[in-house]
């Protein structure tokens, strides 16, 4: 079994923590005595989730837009000053672009790809040397349910998620083979109550009366409750688990696209 990974005193580093998701994990990290350096471009939702932390632990605040490389290639040195170095790094920023491929422009498929890979890619070459640095340190990074299957109308969003899961995968292979000390998680969340349906972006080109009813139909799969979510991720990186399933809509996704790699949407197109 592995050695649980003790949280007491760590400190992580976590993107989009503003609301959410982010929030969540900042939260349940905080809880077990991690000290928490917030990032988002949401200045407002990093005071809210500061002051629901309290003073427990150390928490920084820090404006970052991750589709900004220059601004992820300083943010090692600013969070070196603010908490003294890095243990856990949490890639959770992301956003979402509802339309079909045809329909996203490439302006839009490449701005989603900016801050759901990129970002994620970026803050890991620029974290790596301060988490090689610790005795023990982990890298999270947060695909979706949509890096398990690829439904129609979210080519984009896929595309980043299934990127997301192979990078993660392909590196912690990586770190494996020279036996280093920096462990990989990486999370499928499946419907978590977040604002990321009313927040999507809809390409130009879906007409306007479909416009709400895409962000209901994703709204309506948005089940569990952020606060478990970040419970269910923050037990994962305790373990160090290399996968983290949150919910059982991503359990049985995980399975059938087992079973079905290539049919799983003949039978979850007709369910959904």
């Amino acid at each position: 079994m592995t050695k649980r990974f003790a949280l007491d005193g760590k400190v992580a580093v976590i993107t989009g923590a503003a609301s959410g998701i982010g929030r969540a994990v900042a939260r349940s990290l905080a809880a077990r005595g991690c000290n928490v350096a917030l990032a988002d471009i949401d200045e407002a939702g990093l005071e809210e989730t500061a002051r629901l932390i309290g003073n427990r632990v150390t928490v920084t605040r820090h404006r970052l837009d991750v589709s900004n490389a220059d601004a992820i290639a300083a943010f090692p040195a600013t969070i070196e000053a603010a908490q003294g170095g890095v243990d856990i790094l949490v890639n959770n920023a992301g956003v979402a672009l509802g339309g079909t491929f045809e329909q996203a422009s490439e302006a839009d498929f490449d701005w989603l790809m900016r801050i759901n890979f990129d970002g994620v890619v970026r803050m890991t070459r620029a974290f790596l040397p301060l988490l090689k640095a610790r005795p023990e340190a982990q890298l999270v990074n947060v695909s979706s349910l949509f890096g398990l299957i690829a439904p129609p109308g979210q080519t984009a969003y896929s595309a980043a998620k299934f990127a997301v899961r192979g990078f993660s995968e392909a590196l912690r292979n990586e770190l494996l083979a020279t036996r280093s000390s920096v462990g990989v998680t990486v999370i499928h969340p499946g419907g978590i109550r977040t604002g990321i349906a009313t927040s999507a972006r809809i390409a130009d080109a879906v007409p306007e009366k479909l416009r709400e009813k895409h962000r209901a139909r994703f709204d309506k799969a948005l089940k569990m409750a952020p606060e478990r979510a970040g419970e269910i991720i923050v037990e994962g990186i305790e373990r160090r688990r290399p996968r983290v399933l949150v919910g059982s809509d991503a359990k049985f996704a995980a399975t059938l696209e087992r079973l079905m790699p290539v049919g799983y949407w003949r039978l979850l197109g007709r369910a959904m």
